[in-house]
């Protein structure tokens, strides 16, 4: 395989800076009866604070900035609506939820376009109440002002629908004048059918289109004849397959994209063995679905850990090899690909990551007025998602724009208390990655029973009050989590604790600790650790 990894490195990067996981469940699927869906931001230069913007009314001819969400550069302008909803995190009042993964494909970028995915998606929670209404949104709006980014694969999730709408820009034909003759963007759109799981990851996943089915189908009317003037696609429009033409697999996105998606599968869905080498880029001609049926009802708990994955238990599990270290480590540091012996490698891109961002978890709920955000920031293993209602007005000081960013610390940041938990997890992941997981799973399942229980006729103000409560109230208990794994773990070493958590002295000091545990190594690394420099190391009697 060698060379190979060169497409995996590309297919890593076609999203910039971004590297993103979407996960689905519909309502019939769900334990809870709620059309659910995930996002992790995953970036090496993103920074983890909660979106928020007011329900506002403006007057005519006021207009609307469109800043590109990868760099911040400024884009234009277009005329803002006469009214927008108030939007949380990536859901709004309307409980609409919009995510993306970036897949890249064909390079089609129109540099004159004004309207980039990130914008897209808060343009279409700002003015959609459902998913279906934010498809032809964006369709409209980039006809009009063109698509300023790469490929694309958005999660729309209303109460009622969840769809997948792949979409990529046109390739540009200027004319004498300069202007874009061939502005906007081609697009299908698949709406994942009830009591089914589905999901994307850097790669476009929508094959054929059902050309007589918009109640669950829906797509750019020129979106083969774009491609048949572009000359990737001479077959029949039946035959016509969207991520084939427009985002061709190869090794690289199937090993480090369509893997994390074959992973959420195989976790929740018989037999998923049958796409084990698709999955890990040995064998590319048989697409793995688009959706599939689980075999038990998922909940909210197991779609977050889903969140967690590494994965564990599969040929790709990233804790058993050498590459864990003594402390069985789930993750590989970049770059994702190495060289040894004129042979060039991959390390696993998992679903949990550590250079994610912010993430989150949404339920869109048929039988309630108000919908749930679970919001969490850095690598989902070692974070804890903070539940907020969609009707939710405000955001907690320790979530806000502008407190802390990657090149500043905050004392009273959330991102950076998670953050440096996490990092003195990745030291010792087995034993404080373990004990930070506890800390997740046991505050995780009773805020799910204590937001199950909340009535969706308390008022707005009760509700916000409950997300900013907790989330203020749970960045002290992190800060102290912080310090206690600290005095815990110090050195390599593991405190002896009384029953009632308290640390053991050693019987004649207050302040002289109990000699503490000493854990061993896992036996991988001890087999490599003698392989390497055994006769260095062998005690000699």
């Amino acid at each position: 395989m060698k060379k190979l990894v060169l497409t995996l490195a590309a297919a890593l990067c076609t999203a910039g800076a971004f590297a993103c996981t979407n996960l689905i469940v519909t309502k019939g699927a769900s334990a809870n009866g709620s059309n659910m869906c995930t996002y992790a931001a995953d970036s090496h230069q993103l920074y983890g604070t909660l979106h928020f913007s007011p329900a506002a009314d403006f007057p005519a001819g006021a207009m609307r900035e469109i800043v590109d969400w990868d760099s911040g550069k400024r884009l234009g302008e277009i005329p803002q609506a006469s009214h927008v909803y108030s939007v949380i995190g990536n859901m709004n009042e309307h409980q609409l939820v919009i995510g993306e993964t970036t897949f890249g494909g064909r390079e089609f970028i129109d540099s004159t376009a004004v309207l980039d995915y990130g914008s897209l998606i808060y343009i279409a929670l700002e003015r959609c109440r459902t998913a279906r209404e934010a498809i032809l949104l964006i369709d409209k709006l980039t006809q009009q002002y063109g698509y300023a980014s790469e490929g694309e694969s958005f999660t729309l999730c209303d109460p009622n629908e969840i769809w997948i709408m792949e979409i990529i820009g046109k390739n540009p034909k200027f004319d004498k004048k300069g202007r874009n003759i061939n502005k906007g963007s081609v697009w299908v759109a698949k709406r994942i059918p009830d009591g089914y799981i589905s999901g994307h990851a850097n790669q476009s996943r929508i094959t054929t289109i059902d050309f007589n089915d918009p109640e669950n189908c829906l797509y750019a009317k020129d979106v083969i004849k774009h491609a048949r003037e572009q000359g990737i696609f001479s077959g029949k429009d039946e035959e016509f397959s969207f991520c084939d033409v427009y985002n061709p697999l190869d090794f690289g996105a199937a090993r480090g994209c369509e893997a994390r998606v074959w992973s959420y599968f195989n976790r929740f869905a018989d037999g998923m063995d049958e796409y084990l080498d698709y999955a890990m880029g040995y064998d590319l001609k048989k697409h793995m679905p688009l959706y599939v049926k689980p075999n038990r009802k998922i909940s909210t708990k197991d779609l977050a850990d889903m969140m967690r994955d590494h994965f564990e238990g599969t040929p790709m599990d990233m804790t058993t090899d050498i590459g864990a270290g003594g402390s069985h480590l789930p993750y590989r540091w970049r770059p994702m690909e190495f060289e040894y012996q004129g042979w060039e490698y991959v390390n696993e891109r998992a679903i949990a990551t550590q250079q994610t961002g912010w993430w989150y978890v949404a339920q869109a709920r048929p039988d309630k007025k108000n919908g749930v955000f679970w919001f969490g920031v850095d690598d989902a293993a070692t974070s804890p998602l903070m539940p907020f209602f969609s009707c939710t007005n405000s955001v907690p000081e320790c979530l806000k724009d502008g407190n802390g960013s990657l090149i500043e610390y905050s004392e009273t940041s959330m991102y950076w208390a998670v953050s440096r938990i996490a990092q003195f997890a990745y030291l010792r992941y087995d034993k404080i990655g373990a004990e930070v997981r506890s800390v997740i799973d046991e505050y995780e399942n009773d805020m799910i029973a204590k937001v199950d229980a909340v009535s969706d006729s308390e008022s707005v103000e009760s509700l916000s009050s409950f997300g900013i409560d907790n989330a203020t109230g749970l960045f002290k208990r992190w800060q102290d989590l912080d310090k206690y794994l600290l005095v815990k773990y110090i050195d390599g070493n593991i405190k002896r604790q009384n029953e009632d958590g308290t640390f053991m002295t050693n019987g004649f000091s207050d302040v002289i600790p109990e000699y503490p545990i000493q854990e061993d190594y896992s036996e991988k690394w001890k087999e490599n650790v003698v392989r390497d420099n055994g006769d260095v190391l062998r005690i000699r009697k």
